[in-house]
């Protein structure tokens, strides 16, 4: 066993804690990590790494929110019970729109979008986005509407009001169209670069979630998400005739339990951030992450 291996294994799961919760995309931070530090594994164990650590990252928010998320609870009454079984509805209907896309899309983006300057330019207009939206909602104290407002109640419509304002301020008041519109801009993630979080916290935002229920369903939403591409990209490298070496499955479950941990570090301190706090900080880092890594591989040419 080599201890070397297994120490970057730990150091990847340390990043993907942080970054797959953080709306500052996991893959960018991945992609210049590997730059550096890199694993003496083949491309194909690679390729599913990265995507099945996430499940140790996802353990994180079922530790989590299980109270939250568990419609089985004695503590809960029957009213209660429904509203969870109505919550995980929506969070399964949210997933459809990047299932049906994206299943069909996944080697296609993963040959022709996997590009540095591709991530890079994802992370800047995602930060530039951020920015925006922030500004707009910041300057909407007054409970204005912007764009397609609809009135007050309505299910659905794009609209920017100040955190305060926000026309869902509870996972709980979550209606059938908000959630099929943050599951259509989760679509938008299978750029790489984008930020999963990022793009969904977004369409929250827009949508007339508060920050706090945008961050929440959104870690809610990840649950299948990951499981699914997880599953997948097991599937995947078991299909091509792969079969997990005893380091392999070292540095495998390394990088899940620190992500694990890690992720329950990053998960409380967003949902703490967000309650004082706009997204803005989180733009800027993108923009400059995205910068930095323009900058170096045009450098490294």
């Amino acid at each position: 066993m080599d201890l070397v291996e297994i120490l970057k294994a730990a150091l990847f799961g340390l990043v993907e804690g942080i970054t797959e919760w953080l709306p500052v995309s996991s893959t960018g931070h991945m992609l210049l990590l590997n730059e550096f530090v890199r694993l003496d594994v083949s491309r194909d164990f690679w390729d599913m790494f990265l995507v099945v650590i996430q499940l140790g990252a996802i353990l994180a928010v079922l530790v989590l929110f299980f109270d939250r998320l568990n419609p089985f609870s004695g503590n809960k009454s029957s009213h209660e019970r429904r509203s969870t079984w109505r919550l995980w509805g929506q969070v399964i209907l949210a997933c459809v729109p990047a299932a049906v896309i994206g299943i069909p899309l996944d080697d296609w983006i993963e040959e022709h979008l996997g590009s540095p300057f591709v991530v890079a330019a994802a992370l800047i207009v995602y930060g530039v986005a951020f920015i925006v939206i922030e500004n707009a909602r910041n300057r909407s104290v007054s409970g204005a509407h912007f764009a397609k407002s609809s009135s007050k109640g309505s299910s659905g419509g794009l609209r920017l009001t100040s955190d305060r304002d926000a026309r869902i301020q509870s996972v709980f008041e979550m209606d059938w169209g908000t959630a099929i519109g943050i599951g259509l801009f989760q679509v938008l993630s299978m750029i790489p670069g984008t930020s999963r979080s990022g793009s969904t916290i977004i369409g929250g935002l827009l949508l007339g979630c508060s920050r706090a229920v945008a961050a929440e369903f959104t870690f809610f939403l990840a649950i299948p998400v990951m499981v699914g591409a997880s599953g997948l990209r097991l599937v995947k490298f078991f299909l091509k005739g792969n079969a997990f070496a005893a380091q392999e499955l070292a540095i495998l479950g390394v990088g899940c339990a620190i992500a694990f941990v890690v992720s329950m570090l990053a998960i409380r301190f967003l949902m703490s951030f967000v309650k004082k706090h706009d997204f803005k900080p989180f733009g800027w880092y993108r923009i400059v992450l995205g910068v930095i890594v323009i900058v170096y591989f045009l450098l490294a040419r």
